[in-house]
């Protein structure tokens, strides 16, 4: 796919690269764009992984394209299926995202970046919620940062918009690892590799898990997963997969994971 978004695959992983010069800030177009290939991603049996990041070592990204607002782009637009940057409101995305952040991840970016389930960032990476200095509001980072983090650091971030490097992101634990520049990429799909050999019914179920349980009691959530009352945990108990895994265990061997 070309435009601005490229992607490549290998196996059974994507790599979706946002490429809008000069610093892939996202328009509406651009989010529809994402929006298409993150839900094709989700439908498409033979993918498991997914890795997100910027082209060039300088802006992962900054969020919303402000010249293209100042241009007739609606704030509150068609952001597509996906919603802004086609992750963050995508329904049922029940596979393994990796975001490797190359540089500049802010606003918009961030949020982007916080839909992703693990992140790894280049040792100049830099992140931070300005919207609060154009007298906005960073609307999904105030949802899910003071989840992610110590609620007090994610009010400071969101009130002030101060910056915060790699090495403090990884402290708080908004980010997973840390990598050299020219060895982020080579992280990332080291990690998607190790992802794409594991069982992909078993990483559904534990993203249905961790997204329902985001509003639930402990003990209502119990009773929905042994009660098989999920689609993912459902599917994962009834599969040739879960019978594989105990077989391998039996026999000493490594599972072959088919994802049914």
């Amino acid at each position: 796919m070309t435009g601005p978004i490229r992607t490549r695959t290998e196996g059974h992983i994507l790599e979706v690269i946002l490429d809008r010069p000069k610093a892939n800030a996202v328009d509406l177009a651009t989010s529809r764009a994402m929006g298409e290939v993150f839900r094709d991603f989700r439908d498409d049996p033979d993918l498991r992984v997914a890795i997100l990041t910027g082209a060039g070592d300088k802006f992962f990204c900054p969020g919303w394209d402000l010249k293209a607002a100042a241009n007739g782009d609606a704030v509150d637009g068609d952001y597509g299926v996906g919603g802004f940057g086609g992750l963050q409101e995508l329904p049922h995305l029940n596979k393994p995202v990796i975001c490797a952040v190359n540089g500049i991840c802010c606003g918009g970016g961030l949020e982007i970046a916080l839909s992703c389930d693990i992140i790894l960032a280049a040792e100049h990476a830099t992140f931070a919620l300005p919207e609060i200095r154009s007298g906005t509001v960073a609307d999904a980072a105030s949802v899910k940062l003071p989840k992610r983090i110590p609620y007090h650091v994610a009010m400071e971030m969101l009130f002030t918009g101060r910056w915060l490097d790699a090495e403090e992101a990884q402290r708080w634990g908004m980010i997973n690892h840390i990598h050299k520049s020219d060895e982020l990429m080579d992280k990332a799909w080291e990690m998607a590799r190790l992802l794409a050999s594991g069982p992909p019914l078993v990483f559904a179920a534990i993203k249905e898990i961790a997204r329902e349980a985001e509003d639930a009691k402990f003990q209502d959530m119990m009773n929905r997963i042994t009660k098989r009352q999920l689609r993912t945990v459902d599917t994962l108990y009834a599969s040739e997969d879960n019978l594989e895994g105990a077989r391998a265990f039996a026999e000493k061997r490594d599972p072959v994971w088919k994802g049914k």
